[in-house]
């Protein structure tokens, strides 16, 4: 009897699971070609969301170039997950420092898309693996155009245009360097940074991200934009 039941169990969560790969599939699919209309972290604002969509053909290539210098260099050749970043946050994890670090844009699309905030490996666990899956349904260029559109740049606002045209009264597809690079420092804590009134520490990174955009050249990431 206890032998039945197990089996009968087993069999509900496989019906389960194998229907939520099926709808992750085709979730995925669709938005291999289609702009997202939300996304889980605007779902979850606290503040009225603006976001704007905008084609990253549009954008100058120093927009997404800043991004990748700023977050994840490695963005070209990873397959979603750097196995190098995890390594070390875990051993910093290890030393007593917090959970952190380590997310490619790939990841931070994915948590940004599917997931919720905070830091845990039961989180990390899932976005890892649903970084692999947006690298081979989608590939580098649309993962790269869907982050540019979704991340957080300020409360409630969400994606490069929504910020371009907050922050600087322009559209994204205008965007000087300059002013790529200083959107690309508000990453990783946008809602406490405006980068018309940036820190010292904040305008020494600009110009750090700045000299890093030059040493991986203009054409850096040519082999994913022109794909």
């Amino acid at each position: 009897m206890a032998k039945k039941k197990k089996s009968s169990l087993l069999g509900k969560i496989w019906y389960v699971l194998w229907r939520l790969l099926v709808l992750m599939t085709l979730t995925l699919l669709l938005f291999r070609f289609v702009p997202l209309p939300t996304s889980a972290f605007m779902l979850q604002s606290p503040y009225p969301v603006t976001q704007k969509w905008i084609s990253i053909d549009k954008l100058p290539a120093s927009m997404s170039l800043a991004v990748v210098a700023s977050e994840d260099q490695r963005f070209p050749i990873h397959y979603g997950v750097d196995f190098t970043a995890i390594v070390d946050a875990l051993e910093q994890y290890d030393d007593g420092d917090g959970l952190r670090g380590a997310s490619t844009i790939t990841q931070q699309t994915a948590k940004n898309i599917f997931l919720w905030s905070g830091r845990s490996f039961i989180r990390k666990g899932l976005e890892a693996g649903l970084a692999v899956s947006l690298e081979a349904a989608w590939g580098k260029k649309r993962i790269l155009e869907v982050y540019l559109n979704i991340a957080e740049f300020g409360k409630g606002i969400y994606g490069v245009e929504a910020a371009s045209q907050h922050y600087f009264g322009r559209s994204a597809s205008r965007l000087t360097a300059h002013q790529a690079a200083q959107l690309a420092v508000l990453l990783p804590s946008p809602r406490t940074r405006d980068p018309r009134n940036l820190t010292a520490k904040l305008s020494q990174r600009v110009i750090w991200v700045e000299r890093q955009m030059r040493q991986l050249g203009a054409a850096y990431l040519n082999p994913i934009l022109e794909d």
